[in-house]
C-alpha cells in the first residue's frame, strides 16, 4: 500500500495521547469570541489588518504560493488560494459564518513550522525542478492524459464517500465518469465524460468524518504530505488504502507509479505565483489559515 503503516500508528498514539481539557477549552474560548477576534492570528493577517477586504483577499492569494509544499504539497496550496476568495464571497452573500472563524488548533506548531520548512526545501531543489523537466520533455496533450488517467483511477475514494454522505447523486456521476473515460475516454486518458458535463463530485474521508460530528483535532504538518489536521491524516490514509491499484501491482510499479503521479501534478503548478513566497511575512500561518477555511467549507457543500 502507498501509506506507510509506521506513520499512521504513530499519530494514532498522538490522537488517542491529547487531552480532552484542552480541546474543550479551545472550543469554549472559540464561542465566547467575538467574529472579529476570531479572524486568523497570524503575523500575515496582523500587519494587513487595515487593508480593505479586497486588498487583503489579494494578498493572502498571492501570499499562498505553489513553492511551499512537499510532494503533494505545491498543488494542494493551490487550491487552497483558488477556493479561498469564492468561499469567502459565498458565506457573506449566503448569511452564513464567514470561514475565517472556524477554530484553529495548532498545539504542535513549533514541530509543524520545522516540517513545513523541511517540505518546502524538498520541494525548492527536488520535486520543483523535476517538475519543470517533465514539463519541458513532455507535450502538454501527453502531461493532461498522465494527469487524466491518475484522477479516473482515483474514482473509489469519490465513489465511496459520496455514499457515505448520501450523496447519491455524486454517486451515481461518479459510476458514470468511470465507465466512460474508462472505454471510450481510453483507459481514461481523455476526459470525455468532462465533455459530457458529467462532472466530478470530490469527496474524501476526511470530510466524511466531519459530515459524522468528528473534531477536526490539532493541525498537522508531516513530511512529503500535504497540511492536514489529525482527522483529515486519518482520512488520507483511509482515502490511500481505497486505492485500487495498490492490491495488484508489486511494490516498486506502486512507488513508480505514485512518483509520477506527484510530478505529474507539481508540474501542473509550477507556473502560479512564481517568486512571491519570500515576500510573504508568514507564509506557514497563511497556509494554516486557508487549509482550515477550505475544510470548514467542504463540510457546508
Amino acid at each position: 500500500m502507498k501509506n506507510s503503516i509506521w506513520v499512521a500508528i504513530t499519530f494514532a498514539l498522538m490522537w488517542f495521547l491529547r487531552t480532552e481539557s484542552a480541546h474543550g477549552q479551545a472550543l469554549e474560548d472559540m464561542e465566547q469570541a467575538e467574529i472579529a477576534k476570531a479572524l486568523p492570528q497570524s503575523k500575515f493577517y496582523r500587519e494587513n489588518a487595515s487593508a480593505d477586504a479586497e486588498s487583503d483577499d489579494a494578498s493572502i492569494a498571492i501570499g499562498i504560493e505553489s513553492d511551499n509544499g512537499g510532494l503533494k504539497q505545491g498543488s494542494e496550496v493551490i487550491e487552497l488560494t483558488q477556493n479561498l476568495g469564492e468561499e469567502r464571497a459565498r458565506a457573506t452573500t449566503e448569511g452564513d459564518t464567514p470561514d475565517e472563524t472556524v477554530e484553529e488548533w495548532d498545539p504542535w506548531e513549533p514541530f509543524n513550522e520545522k516540517t513545513f520548512w523541511l517540505n518546502r526545501q524538498i520541494d525548492r531543489f527536488l520535486l520543483k525542478p523535476v517538475a519543470k523537466g517533465y514539463n519541458a520533455a513532455l507535450p502538454d496533450l501527453v502531461r493532461g492524459g498522465i494527469a487524466n488517467m491518475f484522477d479516473n483511477l482515483d474514482v473509489t475514494r469519490r465513489l465511496v464517500n459520496n455514499i457515505l454522505q448520501l450523496r447519491f447523486d455524486g454517486a451515481g456521476r461518479e459510476l458514470a465518469r468511470f465507465v466512460i473515460n474508462s472505454t471510450v475516454g481510453v483507459a481514461g486518458l481523455f476526459d470525455v465524460a468532462g465533455h459530457l458535463d458529467i462532472t466530478k463530485s470530490d469527496r474524501d474521508t476526511g470530510q466524511t468524518l466531519g459530515i459524522y460530528g468528528i473534531a477536526h483535532g490539532p493541525y498537522l504538518v508531516l513530511p512529503f504530505l500535504p497540511p492536514l489536521t489529525v482527522r483529515d491524516f486519518f482520512g488520507f490514509v483511509a482515502d490511500e488504502a481505497m486505492y485500487p491499484l495498490s492490491y495488484f501491482i508489486p511494490i516498486g510499479a506502486n512507488i513508480g507509479m505514485t512518483a509520477v503521479e506527484t510530478i505529474s501534478d507539481r508540474a501542473a503548478t509550477i507556473d502560479r505565483y512564481q517568486g512571491v513566497e519570500d515576500t510573504v511575512v508568514d507564509l506557514y500561518g497563511s497556509v494554516r489559515d486557508a487549509y482550515f477555511q477550505r475544510r470548514a467549507a467542504d463540510l457546508k457543500k
